[in-house]
């Protein structure tokens, strides 16, 4: 069975390896992660399939590219063995083709066939990506082409099904757009526009319009909401850029749709009320950001107000499964272990976001940065809210101290579906200090703490990093749950890694204990159980 599902695929990749090596230009890239899974019912790593039964979890890509006389081709091969990428409860096993693509540019035309990956504006109508954390590949499997009409205006469009792992959702989703580039003003003071406009039609199969009259006649009357084959999307959007400021925004909207409301309370034929029913309404969002940036300082501010945006090439799909568009987080990247331990969750249904960060050069050493989000329903509910401050001093090239606090509400209960729980709140301070011995000797510490009453309660990180370059780099952490909430037990989560670079390949091990949490990719996040095992991962380019 192994053999007969991939070996088109190495032949295939053979017969490219075989033509770079007489003409033209071959690469590639290797991603494997192995997951050793070691029960303990302390943290509740136990009672999913990995610990039970399989106890190892295997997740490989291999990316295989060749390009000759202006030509540009590539496949991908996926493997998955007791992955729990997919579903974080349950064990996904597949391999096969994770995607294929040829291309070229013929003067002003440039075309595309196969998996692609592309976007318009800044992807609320439309955007393909990947997001392997999550395991997202939402690739448009089809063809594009876009045509230069002048030096500064393009058009485009393309068609196709969205992947879904190794299948194809069953919506046609087609589109394209006209983005352009305009000067004016003066030489010493110019002001530029890149305006854009884009369109995007998704047309139900048969069997999705089905499932979907099916669904909603379990409730009284839905029947009658209106089920149409077809959703229209349309976006118009702006950069102006003058001196030191940047301005864009966009307004996207979309037509009339079934889709899936989880607040709305449905009325079964037996007469049970309950959460969660389809509804027949249009959509819009509103985003746009401001940037000014100089020498000394940066201010961000965006704004972004999303209302009945749920757009997927199949209804039905549960979760982040099937998604067309791709709506901008609206909250920081925090980066440190306990300043990330409640993310939000991008809302398309209902959502009011302001974000602003402002950041300062004092002079060479010094350095300051400050943000705040504030995330709301349009009810004006409380979703999240982050106050951020960070301080930078860097002596030379020999020490670095990186030290903030954080302060969060979250909104557990719409973002983790978990209900009748109260708004957490957290203090967060952080230090971060890195020192170079040498030039190739470095030791690197952080510690924070989280406190907190709600959840699990408070908890203390520590960790340090030891790096010998230009091969090692070792790391020893733990986080404390320091004063748990609800009479708990006070457990440790240590991790102990260590990274072997040679080249262009990367080698990690790593023996963790991580307690259940959120884990999100661009916004888009999900509830994982705690983990307790062995992580192996490479990565290798050539």
């Amino acid at each position: 069975m192994f053999l007969k599902t991939w070996l088109p695929y190495i032949l295939l990749c053979l017969s490219i390896a075989a033509s770079a090596q007489d003409r033209g230009s071959f690469s590639g890239t290797l991603q494997t992660n192995v997951n050793f899974f070691v029960k303990d019912a302390a943290i509740g790593a136990v009672n999913i399939p990995q610990y039970d039964e399989g106890l190892t979890g295997v997740d490989t890509w291999l990316n295989l590219n060749y390009s000759f006389k202006g030509y540009n081709a590539g496949v991908r091969l996926d493997f998955f063995r007791n992955s729990n990428l997919l579903i974080p409860t349950a064990a996904y096993s597949a391999e096969g083709l994770g995607k294929a693509f040829i291309n070229k540019r013929f003067d002003k035309l440039f075309v595309e066939l196969g998996y692609i990956y592309s976007q318009i504006g800044s992807g609320i109508i439309f955007r393909s990506y990947e997001e392997r954390p999550l395991l997202i590949d939402n690739a448009l499997v089809g063809a594009r082409a876009s045509y230069d009409l002048s030096e500064n205006w393009t058009v485009s469009g393309f068609a196709g099904k969205q992947k879904n792992q190794f299948s194809l959702n069953e919506g046609l989703v087609k589109g394209g757009s006209i983005e352009g580039y305009y000067a004016t003003g003066s030489e010493d003071t110019p002001i530029s526009f890149s305006p854009g406009i884009g369109l995007v039609n998704r047309t139900h199969s048969q069997q999705t319009v089905d499932r979907l009259v099916n669904i909603v006649r379990q409730y009284i009357g839905e029947e009658r909401i209106g089920l149409k084959y077809n959703t229209y999307l349309a976006s118009v959007f702006n950069s102006l850029n003058y001196q030191d400021l940047t301005f864009f925004v966009e307004y996207a909207y979309k037509s009339s749709e079934a889709f899936r409301d989880p607040t709305a309370i449905r009325t079964e034929l037996t007469g049970k009320q309950t959460f969660g029913k389809f509804v027949n309404e249009p959509g819009s969002v509103l985003y746009t950001s401001l940037n000014f940036g100089d020498k000394k300082l940066g201010v961000t501010v965006e704004m972004k107000r999303t209302q009945n945006f749920n757009f997927k090439s199949d209804p039905t799909l549960n979760g982040v499964m099937g998604l067309v568009g791709y709506l901008p987080p609206m909250s920081r990247e925090n980066t440190y272990r306990l300043t990330s331990r409640y993310t939000p969750t991008t809302q398309d249904l209902s959502e009011l976001a302001l974000q602003t960060e402002i950041r300062y050069r004092y002079n060479k050493k010094l350095s300051a940065l400050a943000n705040f989000a504030r995330i709301t329903s349009l009810d004006d509910e409380l979703l999240y809210r982050e106050y951020f401050l960070q301080f930078q001093y860097k002596q030379k090239r020999k020490w670095l101290l990186t030290a903030g606090v954080q302060s969060v509400n979250y909104n557990q209960e719409v973002f983790e579906v978990k209900p009748e729980v109260p708004l957490v709140e957290t203090i967060t301070p952080f230090i971060d200090f890195l020192y170079r011995i040498t030039n190739k000797r470095s030791v690197r510490t952080e510690l924070q703490y989280l406190r907190t009453e709600q959840d699990f309660g408070s908890w203390a990180y520590g960790l340090v990093e030891v790096g010998l370059a230009p091969h090692w780099l070792f790391e020893l952490s733990g986080m404390y749950n320091i004063d748990p909430a609800k009479g708990g037990d006070k457990i440790f989560y240590p991790t102990v890694g260590a990274v072997y670079n040679y080249k262009t390949h990367r080698l990690g091990v790593r023996y963790v204990k991580q307690v259940e949490g959120i884990v999100c990719a661009g916004g888009i996040c999900r509830l994982e159980p705690a983990f307790s095992g062995v992580k192996i991962t490479l990565n290798s380019t050539f």
